[in-house]
């Protein structure tokens, strides 16, 4: 029987990292067959050598979120389980490294497949970088983020967020509605991930101010 102590900064810390009911806690206990215990600022983790270890990894990698000033997603949490099985992902606190920051609650966005991540890269080191990729993938998303953390860190001074205004083989003049109608089911992925990176309030100021703008490309 092994064990290992964690000491955390404060009991809110706990809380984050433990999730809503310690519900994070139990699934670590059964995904490895080890005993948690907390009380105050004090973790402690028994059960056989490996697995107190792999655990131990585990709180360290969830820590470095929670210390960063972030809410513990539960996408985040899953993916630190499946990296315990799966020796080929990518660390979680590797992905962390490769964050992307966001003036928001959540405060940064994490490329997780491997794809995401060359994109990602891509941006960082090219000034045109083309995406070609199934709906869904977050090459929209993604370029957003990257837009308002250049943005935000004084990188540029103004961002243009544009989307095609019809999918291929559409024609605008058979859509139902007058210009505007037409137009904003197909912005509204581009407004929606805004609202996502920055608060309300800020990017209503920067389009009022000409430092964003989201129009059709059409």
């Amino acid at each position: 029987m092994a064990e290992h102590r964690l000491t955390l900064r404060n009991t809110q810390e706990a809380q984050t990292l433990f999730g809503k009911h310690d519900q994070h806690l139990r699934r670590i206990e059964q995904a490895l067959s080890v005993s948690v215990v907390w009380r105050g600022e004090e973790v402690k983790v028994t059960g056989a050598e490996s697995s107190v270890a792999k655990a131990s990894k585990l709180f360290e990698d969830l820590l470095v979120i929670v210390r960063g000033g972030s809410p513990l997603h539960k996408e985040d949490f899953d993916y630190a389980l499946r990296t315990l099985s799966d020796p080929n992902l990518m660390q979680l606190n590797q992905m962390y490294q490769q964050r992307i920051d966001v003036p928001s609650k959540r405060r940064f966005i994490i490329p997780r497949t491997p794809g995401q991540r060359s994109y990602v890269e891509a941006m960082r080191a090219h000034d045109i970088v083309f995406a070609i990729g199934p709906a869904g993938t977050g090459k929209s998303f993604l370029a957003v983020a990257m837009a308002v953390e250049t943005l935000t860190k004084g990188e540029v001074s103004r961002i243009i967020l544009t989307r095609p205004a019809v999918e291929a083989g559409e024609r605008l003049g058979f859509l139902p509605g007058d210009l505007a109608e037409k137009i904003n089911p197909y912005l509204r992925p581009l407004y929606d991930a805004l609202y996502e990176m920055m608060e309300f309030d800020m990017v209503q100021r920067y389009i009022n101010r000409g430092i964003i703008e989201v129009a059709p490309l059409a």
